[in-house]
């Protein structure tokens, strides 16, 4: 039997591998909750058209950020190597053990939640359901990924390919189907206060691009396919989401979708009835499985960083035979189920999610933001395959919607931001348990 080896990944990623594992990422439940909550906070059909664009340009700025990092310190540690160049070791671990402990295995809970939700439609598995679909998903997803990165990356081009194709039944039923709704009223002025609200939701649903940082040790072209991997799959989301934005207010009328909490599951019940119900939840569920399917095949490739750093070694082996860092995906997913305990003695487990994730998602995404400009500063003759257009200033847009969207975080939260904030802070005495066990420096 072949045994764990301390050999480094293979480039095995095409740019289509990657951008369809970013599309898989991207797409998920938020499409199917949050567009109720943004034409809530807008004025016209044209202004909710216009903001999810504006959301799709907001993604490429924050690509770009991280498509020169990626291309200029290529690395399965992303993030992690970023903020570890740009500030240190001390930032770099505190990232890592935010990203382990809340950000993925917390947005690998959050959608498993949103799986066990929407398979309860389907057949109920009694009070606590939600969270069986979801410890039942998660183990699958995390057998199918230690069986190898050949295999998870084959599922996933297969989860993110036909996802797209039902979501673009959707937009067909709406189409030919739809049309009655009744005219909005006429276009009110809008506070900018609801503006800057429905922008957080619409990046909520965008989130995951930055994704990609953890695939640029195992693309074919280091210097430049993470870009490409970016820009493609962004792309695709964009037209997505505005094809099913369109067929919502096609099918319902913008005062229609500010009512229906289930616009989807409504839209295919106008073309197929009561069965139209069914199709999405299990179209919801598929996209479920899609997102938690690539958050787990790149959430695990950080583990497999940070022990090669810390000199762990059941954490840094990568395994010869699968093309993947085994023990990391079963640390990984041993801490994303104790997490779904956590969020079963919830009110709401994806709401207590979210909550969770937040804040600390993106107060980090703001550090490597600033970061972008230290490197520059720092490392001025640093090779750069690729660098941001429009310097300075599309780097300081990208820290502007960061740095808002976690005071938003911050602000309209509950209790779960509190938590999450509380075990980040706990990552202070671990780094201060680490600092003294290094070795003294040797005197001169």
């Amino acid at each position: 039997m072949t045994t764990q080896t301390s050999s480094i990944p293979r480039a095995s990623l095409s740019v289509t591998d990657g951008a369809l594992m970013i599309v898989g990422i991207i797409i998920g439940i938020g499409i199917f909750k949050f567009p109720q909550l943004v034409a809530l906070n807008v004025n016209s059909e044209t202004t909710f058209l216009g903001i999810w664009l504006l959301g799709g340009v907001v993604t490429l700025i924050g690509a770009m950020v991280y498509a020169e990092l990626a291309a200029a310190y290529p690395s399965t540690g992303g993030e992690y190597h970023f903020l570890t160049r740009a500030y240190g070791r001390d930032v770099g671990f505190m990232f890592a053990w935010a990203r382990t402990t809340v950000i993925q295995t917390g947005a690998i809970a959050l959608v498993a939640f949103a799986l066990g939700d929407y398979a309860q439609e389907i057949y109920s598995l009694g009070p606590n359901g939600s969270a069986i679909y979801g410890a039942i998903g998660l183990g699958a997803l995390t057998l199918l990924n230690i069986a190898g990165t050949a295999q998870s990356k084959m599922t996933q081009n297969v989860f993110s390919t036909a996802l797209v194709i039902a979501m673009m039944g959707i937009v067909i039923v709406a189409l030919v189907f739809g049309g009655g709704a009744t005219a909005t009223a006429p276009a009110q002025p809008m506070p900018s206060a609801a503006l800057g609200l429905a922008m957080v939701f619409i990046l909520l649903t965008y989130g995951g691009w930055n994704e990609a940082a953890y695939l640029s040790a195992e693309v074919r072209d280091k210097r430049r396919d993470v870009f490409r991997i970016l820009i493609l799959g962004i792309t695709i989301v964009t037209a997505v989401y505005l094809l099913i934005n369109f067929a919502y207010l096609n099918a319902l009328g913008l005062d229609g979708l500010r009512k229906s909490g289930t616009m989807a599951a409504d839209v295919m019940r106008i073309g197929l009835g009561a069965t139209g119900a069914i199709i999405v939840s299990l179209i919801i569920c598929f996209a479920a499985l899609s997102t938690m399917n690539a958050t787990i095949f790149t959430g695990a490739r950080l583990y497999h960083a940070l022990g090669q750093d810390l000199s762990l070694r059941h954490l840094k082996d990568w395994s010869e035979a699968g093309n993947n860092p085994r023990n990391a995906i079963l640390v990984q997913s041993a801490i994303a189920f104790a997490l779904l305990i956590f969020g079963a003695f919830a009110r709401d487990g994806f709401t207590a999610m979210v909550e969770y994730t937040a804040p600390v998602f993106w107060l980090f995404m703001l550090l490597v933001g600033i970061g972008f400009f230290l490197l520059r500063r720092n490392e001025p003759d640093h090779e750069r395959p690729f660098r941001v257009p429009l310097y300075p200033i599309t780097p300081a847009l990208f820290c502007l919607t960061c740095a808002y969207l976690l005071w938003s975080s911050l602000v309209y939260s509950g209790m779960g931001a509190i938590v999450g904030v509380v075990v980040l802070l706990l990552g202070l005495p671990v780094l201060f348990l680490l600092r003294r066990r290094e070795p003294a420096p040797a005197a001169e």
